[in-house]
């Protein structure tokens, strides 16, 4: 695997990526990003899935605030990364997970979860 360090810092860097309006509006960018079997479960309890619900418009844009990022190797090739959300529009907090698979020397997202909490310590 990876320098674990490197891997760190290099997977926290995509996450935040996938919170650029300008990334979030793209379709382009969000395909260079994501898996072509990518589906999310959303804190808002909807399903998202990459091949069926993203437009030409992307996702939306957001104002959120990352924490407490770490990284978990499941195997060489696949990593689970958890972190903290803090939505500046909607004031709320939420916890995240995702899954990331190297394929062809590039770490696309395969799995993304949010999970609404009600504060910053839960």
């Amino acid at each position: 695997m990876e320098n674990m360090s490197y891997l760190k810092e290099h997977l926290l860097q995509l996450e935040e990526r996938l919170l650029k309006p300008e990334i979030r509006a793209s379709k382009e960018e969000l395909t260079n990003l994501l898996a072509e079997e990518f589906f999310e479960f959303g804190s808002s309890g909807k399903v998202l899935y990459q091949n069926e619900s993203i437009g030409e418009e992307g996702i939306g844009a957001v104002r959120m605030k990352l924490s407490n990022f770490e990284t978990h190797p499941l195997s060489d090739e696949i990593v689970l990364t958890t972190y903290r959300i803090y939505n500046e529009v909607n004031k709320k907090h939420s916890l995240r997970s995702s899954i990331w698979k190297l394929r062809e020397g590039r770490w696309k997202m395969y799995f993304h979860q949010g999970t609404i909490t009600s504060s910053l310590y839960d």
